[in-house]
């Protein structure tokens, strides 16, 4: 290829990948490479510190093209992606005229989101008055129960309008399986549900009407590759039942449209999205030899929304670089349409303000970074690819277990998908409380002056309509920082603000570095900070402690100096405040022996010890 025969930097010899490694472990000093540097993710891979061109030789997908089968680089030949904004209809005349003013703001894609006993002629009338639906994707989301109705009541409009259909694009999210996903109901009866929804929509060639919505599973604190391997799973099971039952595979999977999350692993969520492409490419492959078979069907509709999982109550506008970090993966990605979560979703309804700027975040892109100008930019990355060919082999694997046990919906059924969902939530959720997966502002430098009670407008972090005594276990949808917020919320509640003093003496560099630590360690809880410059002697420190009111006193020195700091402040203090030793000195356990109880570390788990403290503190 010509481009391979341009040098740069000719002038520095070529290096081979022998010579870095021989370099690496010089520099490594006997500790052993795959612990060091080789990272070992959750998604069921590892990921090491450097790729080069001989990672990626003989993969297939380093050398396609956009617009080309597997369409690992993307479906088209651009990267112009719509930007969507939902509306929550209440009143209808009142989200037409919203809709109306959105489409003069940059957004060209609708979501539409109404009750199923609101869907009749008249308030779609409403609804899209004067709304061009040649011009503009139109996305409805209703009761599942409805969705044939609505799309019937759709075709009407839009024959009575007199537009060409073959203009008209947009989805009705018809869900055969939320029911068992979100409240932990059995749904027997979908592929007849599903078979007269599809047969409804062949009146709308361009709607796409049956929805798998892996963006629940992303909002559960499903891991990428579960995300992608079940997401998959889902779609073959609608095209298999629906084939059985008498419409062809390449006619079902024209009328599918997967409805992903994205999360703020950036590199990993963007190999996911290329490795979707390519899958689900491959399945409708293998459908293809069974007979005639339209190639367009091969190409995955791909929605996007940013993860509610991450979404934080405290130092909400932290969110606001969440979702610009998954964004910008999913329009890098190739996505063909993006809803951006605006900030404050986790304590109200969306203001003009945040979703003005949830709106912007997408235009930023396009319109000053350019996102929208070149199809699958990350190509060619050694990372990337490796990346993408890591995501795609474990979702493959995940796959074709659930096919073995036949299939999505009997997994369901068994409890397996949500079970595994679940547990990977909790594993999740554990990080966090450890500070092994950071959320900044919540158990990481967080905000200790910031209160949020007064603030919480509606109940947005809930179980999502589940049901008492379900047949299956459901999804548990708790955010990953709601027990942080929980246990932050009881402080404020109690009407107390335990008072955490630092008492910093000895080596000037580690009582500071273990000073920062505590303070960002108790303010998790809320607590207020009072920190100092050092003490000449420890009696000093607990004086002033003691005089300050505070509930805790953090003893911040030296390892070394622990040895005597400890015991003398310790007895100091004589049970007027909880003592606490900064840090897991060589001399634990004689301070243990001596009574203290009380450390924190790198190594502590900061929700469970924030919570023994409350007890202690606020009850």
């Amino acid at each position: 290829m010509e481009e391979l025969k341009e040098r740069l930097f000719s002038e520095f010899p070529p290096v081979s990948t022998e010579e870095w490694m021989a370099k690496i472990t010089a520099d490594l000093k006997g500790a052993p490479f795959e612990k060091k540097l080789v990272w070992k993710t959750s998604e069921g891979f590892n990921v090491n510190p450097f790729y080069r061109r001989e990672d990626i030789e003989g993969l297939k997908t380093a050398t396609s093209l956009p617009g080309e089968f597997p369409f690992v680089r993307g479906t088209r030949t651009d990267n112009d992606w719509k930007v969507r904004q939902n509306i929550d209809v209440t009143d209808f005349k009142a989200a037409n005229e919203k809709a109306l003013d959105l489409l003069n703001k940059g957004v060209d894609s609708l979501g539409f989101h109404f009750a199923g006993d609101e869907v009749t002629a008249e308030h779609i009338a409403v609804l899209l008055k004067d709304i061009c639906p040649e011009c503009v994707e139109l996305n409805f989301k209703t009761c599942n129960s409805k969705s044939a109705e609505l799309i019937n009541i759709l075709a009407a409009y839009l024959k009575g309008a007199g537009v060409d259909l073959e203009k008209c694009a947009g989805s009705v999210d018809y869900n055969p399986f939320k029911k068992p996903l979100v409240s932990g109901e059995v749904v027997d009866n979908w592929v007849a549900d599903a078979a007269e929804v599809l047969t409804a929509a062949k009146a709308l060639p361009k709607y796409r009407v049956l929805a798998v919505d892996a963006c629940l599973l992303n909002d559960a604190g499903a891991y990428i590759t579960q995300e992608l391997g079940y997401a998959l799973a889902w779609g073959n099971e609608i095209i298999a039942k629906l084939s059985d039952a008498g419409f062809a595979p390449d006619e079902v999977a024209g009328k599918i449209k997967f409805n992903y999350g994205v999360s703020t692993n950036y590199f990993t969520e963007i190999a996911k999205f290329r490795a979707a492409r390519w899958l689900w490419a491959e399945i409708m492959a293998a459908y293809a030899k069974s007979g005639d078979f339209c190639p367009c069907a091969s190409k995955a509709a791909v929605h996007v929304q940013t993860s509610e999982w991450n979404l934080t109550l405290y130092d909400a506008h932290v969110n606001l670089l969440r979702t610009q970090t998954e964004t910008m993966a999913a329009a890098l990605a190739g996505a063909d349409s993006i809803t951006v979560s605006p900030f404050d979703v986790t304590y109200q309804t969306p203001d003009d303000f945040s979703e003005r700027i949830a709106r912007n975040q997408q235009l930023l892109l396009k319109e000053e970074c350019h996102f929208d100008k070149v199809a699958d930019p990350s190509a060619g990355s050694y990372y990337i690819e490796v990346l993408t060919h890591s995501v795609a082999e474990v979702a493959w694997k995940l796959f074709l277990e659930l096919e073995d046990k036949g299939g999505f919906y009997t997994a369901l059924k068994s409890g397996e998908v949500q079970n595994a969902i679940n547990a990977s939530s909790a594993a999740r959720r554990k990080a966090i409380a450890t500070r092994r997966e950071v959320l900044l502002g919540t158990n990481q430098f967080p905000n200790f002056t910031e209160t949020a009670a007064e603030k919480i407008k509606c109940e947005c972090d809930c179980g999502c309509g589940k049901v008492q005594e379900a047949a299956l276990p459901a999804l548990d949808f708790s955010r990953g920082a709601s027990e942080f917020e929980e246990l932050r919320l009881a402080t404020e509640k109690s009407g107390k603000t335990p008072k955490v003093f630092m008492l910093t003496i000895g080596n000037l560099a580690m009582r500071l570095a273990r000073s920062q630590f505590t303070g960002n360690f108790f303010g998790c809880a809320g607590y207020k900070i009072i920190d100092n410059l050092g003490f000449e002697t420890v009696e000093a420190g607990v004086e002033a402690a003691v005089k300050s009111g505070a509930g805790v006193v953090v003893l911040c020195s030296s390892d070394d100096e622990y040895v005597e700091f400890a015991p003398a402040a310790f007895k100091a203090l004589n049970g007027r405040a909880e003592f606490v030793v900064a840090g897991a000195p060589a001399c634990t356990d004689d301070l243990k022996a001596q009574g203290i109880t009380n450390f924190v570390n790198v190594k502590s788990n900061v929700l469970e010890t924030l919570k023994a403290f409350n007890k202690k503190l606020i009850h």
